[in-house]
């Protein structure tokens, strides 16, 4: 059932009573007596100004009929329609589908945790409202390689403070022996974030050949020239991470990221049974920057909706600046070898990542057609889940052009 928004309604009001229920056939009805009876679709749009707005903590998130938000009902609602038509043909059994996806690596074997799968679901918002809303968007999912923006956050946590240089060696603080070697010893942390990096070894029982998707056999090149996925690598970024910080990283992301921006208490952030460290004495777990082994970032589309909406105000929130504008200018800059990645988001250089999207969106992006599209340009953020990812350009281009103003 896609919901499309009545008029604004504050925190303080039912979400219940506020909903404009409409049908996949997009056919407008009252969902009850409170709703006023025109439809999204009938009402004239306004041409007055909306202010952003962050929601509380908490449920009582404000809403917005989507004309007063500038957007054209019938057409949105026919690109939320699309989504719940293309969910992805995954199975719901996460355990089972996740060995699938390794079953023909050379090194398969699943090493986390996995959480069964909910269905197609998202969240739209606009200028901070949610504007539409579908499916069950309170249920945590595994995310996949979302994570990896969850982990860039932290690593721009880590510059603010001063813990890393973008372009000095890894192995000039963290000290570990996984920087040692002549090859690994001229990493930076751009190139692990940017996964230039090309970094060799093995890590939590996982070589890096283990994630080679250019080529498992193929010989390395030197770091800083070629590009490639690697979730190997991506672990090795986080395990630096914890390195510098001295403190697990779900910790960080709780303090500084997730409790100030009112996020739920029911997102988790795991590794692997291999991946625990004595840390201070202490048995400490180094998460995964995805999925692809199983444990990862596992989240609510509504948590996923707040952290991109952190996203597009440009790392404030409220009165409080989290995560600084010049991180943010560093992790949107194009790898010059791969313009559509930056450090560890996707970006749509030369609308060349999706052409449905404007030239200025960013994406968190997640096997299983899990998304979070933060499009700065028209102040809108879109959380979608379990999308085929063969019809992901197409829903962007539909809610694009749902935008009148």
């Amino acid at each position: 059932m896609v919901r499309l928004l009545s008029p604004i309604t504050r925190p303080a009001t039912s979400l219940v009573a506020a909903l404009l229920f409409v049908s996949a056939a997009c056919a407008p009805r009252q969902a009850t007596s409170d709703v006023a009876s025109p439809s999204a679709a009938a009402e004239p749009l306004r041409t007055t100004a909306v202010a952003p707005y962050v929601p509380p903590r908490g449920d009582a998130w404000a809403t917005m009929r989507p004309a007063e938000a500038g957007m054209d009902s019938t057409k949105l609602a026919a690109a939320i329609a699309f989504a719940q038509a293309s969910e992805i043909g995954w199975l719901t059994d996460m355990a089972a589908q996740v060995r699938q996806n390794t079953a023909r690596e050379p090194y398969p074997e699943v090493l986390g945790e996995t959480l069964d799968r909910g269905g197609q679901n998202g969240v739209i918002l606009r200028h901070g409202y949610i504007v539409a809303e579908w499916g069950d968007t309170r249920k945590v999912d595994m995310t996949f390689s979302v994570a990896k923006s969850y982990l860039s956050t932290v690593a721009g946590i880590a510059y603010d403070r001063g813990l890393l240089r973008l372009d000095e060696p890894v192995g000039t603080t963290v000290r570990d022996g996984g920087f040692d070697s002549p090859h690994n010893a001229p990493i930076t942390w751009r190139m692990l974030l940017n996964q230039t990096s090309e970094w060799e070894g093995e890590l939590w029982g996982k070589p890096d050949r283990a994630d080679r998707r250019r080529g498992y056999d193929r010989t390395l090149e030197t770091p800083g020239t070629f590009w490639e996925y690697n979730d190997t690598r991506v672990n090795r970024t986080a395990l630096a991470l914890l390195r510098r910080f001295e403190r697990p990283l779900p910790d960080v992301l709780r303090e500084t990221i997730m409790e100030p921006i009112g996020a739920s208490d029911s997102w988790r952030w795991l590794g692997y049974r291999t991946s625990f460290l004595d840390l201070n004495g202490q048995q400490v777990q180094s998460v995964s920057g995805g999925s692809h082994w199983g444990g990862g970032f596992w989240a609510t589309t509504r948590d996923h909706a707040r952290f991109g909406l952190l996203m597009a105000r440009r790392g404030r929130w409220g009165n409080q600046q989290l995560v600084s504008e010049a991180w943010l200018r560093e992790a949107w800059t194009p790898t010059p070898i791969r313009p559509v990645y930056g450090l560890l988001w996707w970006l749509n250089t030369g609308d060349a990542q999706y052409t449905g999207a404007s030239e200025s969106s960013v994406f968190a992006l997640g096997a299983g057609g899990n998304v979070i599209w933060i499009d700065p340009e028209h102040d809108m953020v879109a959380v979608i889940r379990w999308t085929d990812t063969r019809k992901i350009d197409e829903f962007m281009r539909l809610v694009t052009e749902s935008i009148v103003r």
